[in-house]
């Protein structure tokens, strides 16, 4: 029984992310790849993209791999501005080396402002495309911070995600 469990584990594994990004003046915001209207973008040495962050975050926690601050560090200036669907595709690369796939991964955008739903769609598509899955297997969820903490003041944005890698 215990030898069957492990072997399970090791097939299936799942990982957890989460990211948090400042807004910033004179940026465009970037969620799951599309630009979403919006009168700040978020402050980062990348796109700032804080929803993609989480999903590869938690891809990465999935394998059992550091997280997107040592594939990316912020100190290189090289990749000052990438696109995070970049990471996205770093991710599932190292998922392939790895031997597994992405089955799915699921998202909670935190955010008092801009209303984001209307691109969901739009976001699935890209992230799937990076992920190298179908958007059928992107979840996207947004919610409020009822008005508490920095994202309730408007300072910022939240995402946190989970994915979900199985054995070839």
């Amino acid at each position: 029984m215990a030898a069957g469990l492990v072997q399970w584990c090791l097939m299936i594994r799942v990982g957890i992310g989460y990211d948090v990004h400042p807004f910033a003046e004179g940026r465009p915001l970037i969620l799951g790849g599309v630009e979403v209207p919006h009168d700040r973008g978020l402050k980062g040495h990348s796109d700032a993209d804080v929803l993609c962050h989480a999903v590869a975050d938690a891809v990465l926690g999935a394998l059992g791999l550091p997280d997107i601050g040592f594939y990316f560090p912020p100190s290189d200036a090289s990749i000052e501005g990438i696109s995070s669907l970049k990471i996205l595709e770093r991710c599932a690369e190292l998922a392939a080396e790895q031997g597994y796939a992405i089955g799915n991964v699921d998202a909670s955008l935190v955010a008092e402002a801009p209303k984001v739903m209307k691109y969901a769609a739009a976001m699935k598509q890209k992230m799937a495309r990076a992920l190298g899955i179908e958007p059928e297997q992107v979840g996207i969820k947004a919610t409020t911070n009822e008005k508490m903490g920095f994202v309730g003041r408007g300072e910022g944005m939240a995402a946190m995600a989970v994915a979900c890698v199985q054995r070839r």
